[in-house]
């Protein structure tokens, strides 16, 4: 076909392809998008790639994508996605007729990429990726009582060092132990002392006669 001989096309395809391929990835399309995705590369491959090579270079192609996925959903470091997206470049660059075409179907992967995040703005989140996302905050007015408002409560309150602060130590304060830190001073095991202050899970504390 006449279209497909021009260099700019492979833009338009491998575009749409990886639109809405990884798009299936991010919202629940029930296959519609993987349907017009797969359809898309299809088209790009059989038109540049010699029979022999086209289940190699869909390979490749469909590796990257899992990459992608996987990293998104179990590691979210980058790393594979990295590999994942330089999978896809790399198949649909490698098949191409000239260097321009290939640089045109490159940037279709990169853009297809990039626009593809856009559906999560219309169309529902896929639930695979609101198991990896906790989104409720834990405050207090959702019912959470967290770590620090136990420890935001113990201030002004007395207790014991269980060891020598040198400055840090362990203290017990209402039969719980802590770990705590004076402030500069070394208190001696057995001493009495006031919590002053808490900073997250940071107990400052001072001798009582202080």
């Amino acid at each position: 076909m006449a279209l497909l001989e021009m260099d700019w096309i492979g833009l338009v395809i491998t575009g749409f392809a990886t639109l809405f391929l990884i798009g299936e990835v991010l919202v629940n399309m029930r296959g519609l998008f993987a349907l017009l995705g797969i359809g898309f590369i299809t088209v790009y491959f059989g038109a540049y790639v010699e029979t022999s090579s086209i289940i190699i270079m869909v390979i490749i192609y469909f590796i990257g994508l899992l990459l992608i996925v996987i990293d998104g959903k179990l590691l979210n470091d980058g790393t594979l996605a990295t590999i994942g997206l330089a999978s896809m470049l790399t198949a649909v660059a490698l098949p191409a007729p000239n260097l321009a075409a290939g640089l045109y179907a490159v940037l279709g992967v990169l853009v297809g990429t990039g626009a593809s995040f856009l559906f999560l703005k219309v169309f529902k989140r896929r639930d695979m990726w609101n198991k990896i996302t906790l989104k409720d905050q834990l405050t207090k007015e959702a019912g959470y009582n967290s770590l620090n408002s136990t420890y935001e409560a113990l201030v002004n309150q007395e207790g014991v060092t269980l060891t020598d602060l040198r400055p840090v130590g362990t203290i017990r304060i209402a039969e719980k132990d802590y770990s705590a830190v004076s402030n500069g001073q070394w208190l001696p095991k057995n001493t009495t002392i006031r919590v002053v202050q808490v900073d997250g899970t940071k107990i400052l504390v001072e001798p009582k006669n202080s």
